[in-house]
């Protein structure tokens, strides 16, 4: 944390960053940008949105509707163009129909606009990789693309469909990931796994850029972690995120089952929006006869979340272990840290490339008896999870979205220099 001033706060040295002079390089420059899901409701693109505004750059941006979001929205610096598609899970082809539709409209709008005003910046969101083709008529008239991979495709549809890594499918899709990669200007990932996997097979790694899905300090302001009331009942486990079988709900209904005799005061809060793997845990819960200790309240906004955070003692990142959550880095847990609590995360190359059994408490991936084993220690020995918590604060503090945020406006500068 070079250049940066630190103050003390409860054992944590929290880096007092101070107000950034706008890029003067970048003010008055025009970005498309186009991404597969709701805005403002996907946080990473959202953070994308405000870095480039806060540079006095314009955002066109295509994104999917949701709800009764107003189809064209505009803003100081931004202009929203919502696709009215629903974006539903099925198989393959289901996939396929959803995308190629969602590409066709947003390369026309695209070419249409920058027929009257040419753009200086295509900003793309995987997923799919294959929404490059989007720049394609922009880029011909002058513009550098950025592809943004949230997530490493074949990885996750080997997940998402029990897939081997040698079908013909997943060979596709790498076959598309190298293509787009190879169609941009930057190449801007999540963490340091995902960036050794695109650069062993797609593209130099001098061409990718690592931007951490920190969460944005202005709805998650810093709390030093802080020892819990010992009058504070019940003891809270949380899961929030998506309810997918990928992220392991069912794996901590499992855990809380075993471990429930000796922790007579902990209850699990889960939120998010509800799917059918959520209603498959919930029967399970009340087969268990579980219903007064598992307890699901439903989506909540980014800023809402702040609040349920706050309201718990630890956070539970369950994922099952698979090819997608082995290089996942989950932004919950730089939520839960960010105010103050303390997480229970599977010990994955993912994680572990950044944080330590001294800053986390790691569970065996996809272990029920070993995530059931962590909860009850952390029900037990509060004063050394507070610890435990203070030193993961401190990694943390090192990936901030204000100094991820200089990261991606130095690749922005950089190619449009």
């Amino acid at each position: 944390m070079d250049n940066f001033t630190t103050i003390e706060q409860s054992g944590v040295s929290v880096p007092a960053v101070p107000a950034m002079d706008r890029n003067r390089k970048l003010k008055g420059k025009r970005v498309a940008m186009v991404t597969y899901s709701p805005y403002p409701d996907d946080p990473r693109p959202r953070r994308s949105i405000d870095a480039l505004r806060g540079e006095g750059m314009t955002v066109d941006l295509i994104c999917l509707a949701q709800g009764n979001s107003q189809k064209r929205e505009t803003s100081a610096g931004l202009t929203v163009l919502r696709v009215p598609m629903k974006h539903r899970r099925g198989g393959k082809l289901t996939y396929a129909w959803q995308y190629g539709s969602f590409i066709l409209i947003s390369a026309l709008v695209f070419a249409w606009r920058s027929l009257a005003r040419r753009y200086d910046l295509v900003y793309v969101h995987n997923m799919p990789d294959i929404l490059v083709l989007s720049a394609l008529v922009p880029k011909a008239l002058g513009a550098k693309v950025i592809l943004d991979l949230h997530d490493p495709m074949p990885e996750l549809m080997t997940t998402i469909f029990n897939l081997h890594q040698d079908s013909f499918s997943v060979r596709l899709i790498r076959r598309m990931e190298k293509w787009s990669i190879a169609r941009t200007n930057l190449v801007v990932t999540v963490n340091l796994a995902c960036k050794h996997i695109f650069s062993a097979r797609s593209c130099k790694p001098e061409k990718i850029a690592v931007v951490m899905n920190a969460p944005d300090s202005k709805i998650f302001p810093f709390r030093a972690a802080q020892e819990p009331s010992s009058t504070q009942t019940p003891f809270v486990f949380m899961y929030h995120g998506s309810l997918v079988e990928r992220n392991g709900l069912d794996l901590a209904v499992e855990a809380l089952a075993l471990a429930r005799e000796k922790m007579p005061a902990a209850e699990l809060r889960v939120y998010g929006p509800s799917t059918p793997f959520l209603e498959r845990v919930m029967e399970t819960v009340k087969t268990k006869g579980m219903q007064d200790i598992v307890h699901y309240f439903g989506p909540r906004r980014l800023e809402d979340l702040v609040g349920e955070i706050a309201g718990c003692h630890v956070g539970v990142i369950p994922n099952q272990r698979n090819p997608f959550t082995d290089i996942n880095t989950p932004t919950r847990i730089f939520e839960y840290l960010a105010i103050g609590k303390p997480v229970i995360a599977p010990s994955t190359m993912g994680i572990q490339d950044y944080f330590t059994e001294e800053s986390l408490l790691f569970f065996e991936p996809g272990n029920a008896q070993d995530l059931a084993k962590k909860m009850q220690y952390a029900y037990r020995h509060g004063n050394e999870l507070i610890e435990i918590a203070r030193r993961g604060q401190q990694i943390y503090l090192a990936h901030t979205w204000e100094q991820e945020r200089q990261t991606l406006l130095g690749g922005v500068t950089e190619i449009l220099k």
